[in-house]
């Protein structure tokens, strides 16, 4: 293949991007400005064409710019070339190294193979449901059916689904590619191997990121010029709120199929991390050894890998894709309600698709800085070039929107606001969009801020293990309370502009605003999953620790955008729903005699019916979130079980697992073999628990609000839904913020930085505020700690060094010291507890990273859908 440099590709997408928006003026040169009388509306054959070549032109952009990075990764061997590294690695840790690549993708296919099963079952049957609802109607106030509608509608839902499916599919097959070669990028030296090995997991999350976001796109839009054909009369006029009412059906599949995937995808990855972290407290393996969660000899290890790919890729992937197809569905049906939009032809109705086709190429361009203009070169760069990703692709979208709303949109259009017709313009359309893109930034980083352990409220949490797992649970709830303050009063800001000025159309474009970098986000967030992977790996196959600590650094960055990821995923959601209330108050009035029209009337939240159902639906996600949870406890009790059962029973197996690196090669090299766990077994546990256990969730979510409705009528509904958007929002943000916030305390805790903070009480009478100053001045973390090498009085060593020649020269020294009976006299002569990787601290940290796991990738993320 010809070589393809990042700098000609930069050229390219620059020159894309000035093609498309060069069209765009000139198709808006036309369009005179200021007071003048407006001509009459293009063409709808210009219209049509102009909406044709935008999107498609954007959406292969998208696809080839996905399948050029897919070559950039496929390019990298996982076997090391020859003499590359041989002192790092040997042929048979390359062996090993691919025979683990294997099984975490054969364990990730069988997942998704069995769940996809179940899923097909579910879009035959949900879909069999809606052709009977949707067909069944009321015209002028007598019930008849229309089964072309309910076809067109169910039609649009399988396809939705099957979109989904193969969202999460892509996604999960790139992810579980390119785990292994990102750990064998680490391996370079120096800032190359930086650089590579975060190109690597960066170029791999955006195959999925522009190859779903281009792919969904286009499949959306050929289904609306299918169903335009299809629904025109003799005379070539098209009945555009029926058309968008059959179209809702695609946004609906992409959710039915995000529910499953999300709760069972979360309920796999969790089993997995619990139960490997939990093996790690209780399994024994000779001379009071514990078992490492990250150990080889942790038969639930592959299965957590395994679980990073099926819950935090495939079921992320299938959410976001959820939520871009119901918002462009219920901004299209709220549109063709205007008159306005409808006389200003196709492609004023299909403006919610050019919002998302322009963020694909805006992303595609802004992307090549993380990679070549300001490439990784160290560990403080990885957090940097994400986060300038994620401003950076604002600052565009927001630039080029501008003229894309004036192309598209009428100067004026009359909106149902309040229940009264009132004139909107484009500008004011122009800053809702804007409204939802930096209001989704502003929730992001306010994320990262309650999640990352560079800031002050998580070094809280892990602080406060000084006194015991108890208060660092205590903080971490206390933390996702708080952290759900700012970002819901940004989304009530948002909604309260939107709703003000341009009604349900508004929020709904607020919506695709805050979805319009989707492509960005969604490299981003595989980009996490790809790099914890990949050290999970090194860890596996025993790399060098030079190694580990650049997987380390990648996953730690990979944790913290996962974070602005959700608050993402979770303010778009929060608008998403809002929309597609917009859009059921919509269609529901259309059957209703014009006094009785909701639309008009609105809904009386003091009525009898509403309000009951208003506290209802505020119920339904605290029982979704019990279902969800209880299942996570309950697969990895049994995971924790099996493990208990494989050291047992399995000979040999506690005796290899209590070896380290070295002496596992001395005992190969004695002619003896190594004896492995079990590694299916555990996957089989997680994959049947996560099968079983996500149904009565996902149909929980899927009938109340069909059941409501049939009984109790629409205002009814509108309750239920008023009371189960509110309530998702702030159990969302509190519970992924409050896992977030303990999976980050715990690292913050292994890298040493809690050493120094920690007073040790031996009696001996010390000055607590003079103590803290002294670690908040600088003295504190691993380097507060350097000690002479044990046996010697002239050698420095780290701490890491001096403990592990106290474990084998004096073990009940190091068991005081790791329990914290024995103080460590610090570089500035104070005794200090030690508070790092297997202490007494750490353990307690463990414990809010044990809980937080099912409330951050289970239960907080799922809720998006409900």
């Amino acid at each position: 293949m010809p070589r393809f440099t990042a700098s000609k590709a930069l050229q390219y997408g620059v020159l894309a991007l000035a093609v498309l928006m060069l069209a765009t003026q000139c198709s808006a040169e036309s369009k005179p400005s200021g007071p003048a009388p407006k001509p009459p509306p293009p063409a709808a054959a210009d219209t049509e064409m102009s909406a044709d070549i935008f999107i498609f032109a954007c959406g292969a952009i998208g696809i080839l710019f996905s399948v050029f990075l897919y070559f950039c990764v496929a390019a990298i061997p996982i076997k090391a070339a020859s003499g590359e590294r041989q002192s790092l690695t040997s042929a048979a840790s390359d062996e090993e190294l691919e025979t683990i690549y294997e099984t975490i993708r054969a364990g990730a296919k069988a997942f998704l193979w069995a769940e996809y099963q179940i899923c097909f079952i579910f879009v035959v049957c949900f879909g069999f449901l809606i052709f009977l609802l949707v067909s069944h109607v009321s015209v002028d106030g007598e019930s008849t059916w229309d089964f072309s509608t309910g076809a067109l509608t169910a039609l649009s839902f399988v396809i939705g689904a099957l979109t989904s499916i193969l969202a999460g599919y892509i996604g999960m097959m790139v992810a579980v590619f390119s785990n292994a070669r990102t750990a064998v990028s680490a391996k370079k030296d120096g800032e190359k191997g930086w650089m590579e090995s975060f190109n690597t997991a960066f170029r791999a999350g955006g195959v999925m990121g522009y190859s779903l976001c281009s792919l969904s796109l286009m499949i959306l839009y050929i289904l609306c010029l299918f169903y335009r054909g299809l629904i025109a009369d003799t005379s070539g006029k098209t009945d555009y709120n029926r058309l968008f009412e059959c179209i809702a059906g695609y946004g609906l599949g992409g959710s039915a199929i995000a529910m499953f995937g999300r709760v069972g995808g979360g309920i796999f990855t969790k089993a997995a991390d619990v139960g490997a972290d939990l093996s790690g407290k209780v399994i024994g393996v000779g001379d009071g050894k514990k078992l490492d969660e990250d150990s080889p000899y942790n038969p639930a290890c592959i299965a957590d890998n395994v679980g990073d790919n099926v819950g935090d890729v495939a079921g992320m992937g299938s959410d976001l894709f959820g939520s871009f197809g119901e918002a462009s569905c219920a901004a299209m049906l709220i549109g063709a309600a205007s008159p306005s939009i409808v006389a200003a032809g196709w492609s004023a109705l299909v403006f919610p698709l050019f919002i998302s086709a322009l963020g694909i190429v805006v992303c595609m361009v802004c992307s090549f800085v993380a990679t070549d203009v300001q490439p990784v070169r160290k560990e403080s760069d990885i957090e940097k070039a994400l986060k300038v990703q994620l401003g950076l692709t604002s600052i565009v979208m927001t630039i080029m929107l501008w003229p894309l709303c004036q192309w598209a949109l009428p100067e004026t259009m009359s909106m149902f606001i309040d229940g009264m017709e009132s004139t909107v313009t484009h500008t004011v359309c122009y800053f809702c969009v804007i409204a939802g893109l930096w209001g989704g930034c502003l929730i992001g980083f306010i994320t990262e801020f309650f999640t990352s352990h560079s800031y002050k409220p998580v070094r809280d949490v892990a602080r406060s293990t000084e006194t015991g797992a108890a208060t660092n649970i205590i903080y971490g709830l206390a933390l996702g309370y708080q952290s759900a303050i700012l970002p819901v009063i940004i989304l009530s800001a948002i909604i309260f502009l939107a709703l003000q000025t341009t009604g349900m159309y508004g929020v709904a474009l607020a919506a695709l605003g805050m979805l319009s970098t989707l492509s960005t986000c969604l490299t981003i967030d595989v980009y996490g999953p790809i790099s914890d992977n990949a050290g999970g790996i090194a860890e596996m196959v025993e790399m060098p620790s030079e190694v580990r600590d650049k997987t380390d650094a990648l996953d730690a960055a990979g944790n913290t955008t996962a974070a602005i990821g959700k608050g993402f995923a979770i303010g778009s959601a929060a608008l998403v729903s809002l929309a597609l209330f917009g859009a059921f108050v919509t269609r529901a009035s259309d059957n209703m005699h014009e006094d009785e029209k909701l639309t008009h009337k609105g809904v009386n939240l003091l009525s009898p019916v509403v309000f009951a159902f208003v506290l209802f639906g505020a119920m339904v996600p605290y029982w979704f979130s019990a279902l969800t949870m209880r299942s996570v406890g309950e697969a990895a009790n049994a995971m924790v079980k099996n493990i208990a059962n494989q050291f047992a029973n399995i000979q040999g197996l506690s005796d290899c697992a209590a070896l380290d690196f070295h002496e596992r090669q001395a005992y190969v090299a004695s002619g003896k073999k190594l004896v492995k766990p079990d590694y299916e077994a555990c996957i089989n546990i997680a994959t049947q628990a996560s099968l079983r256990e996500m149904i009565p969730p996902g149909l929980l979510v899927i009938l109340t609000p069909i059941l409501v409705g049939s009984l109790c009528g629409v205002e009814a509904v509108a309750g239920l839904l008023t009371g189960a958007i509110v309530s998702s929002v702030q159990l969302a943000i509190s519970m992924s913020n409050t896992g977030g916030a303990w999976d980050n305390a715990k690292k913050y805790t292994e890298k040493g930085e809690l050493n120094g903070w920690f007073m040790f009480r031996d009696g001996t009478e010390v000055d607590e505020t003079k103590f803290k100053a002294a670690a908040e001045n600088g003295n504190s973390g691993n380097k507060c700690m350097a000690q002479k090498r044990y046996g010697s009085t002239d050698e420095a060593v780290d701490i890491k060094t001096w403990l592990a020649d106290i474990e084998k020269s004096d073990p009940a020294r190091y068991d005081k010291i790791m329990n914290g009976d024995e103080g460590i006299k610090t570089t500035d002569g104070r005794m200090c507890v030690y508070a790092g990787k297997k202490s007494a601290a750490h353990a307690a940290v463990v414990v809010g990273d044990t809980v937080g796991d099912p409330l951050k990738d289970t239960s907080g993320p799922a809720l998006n859908i409900v």
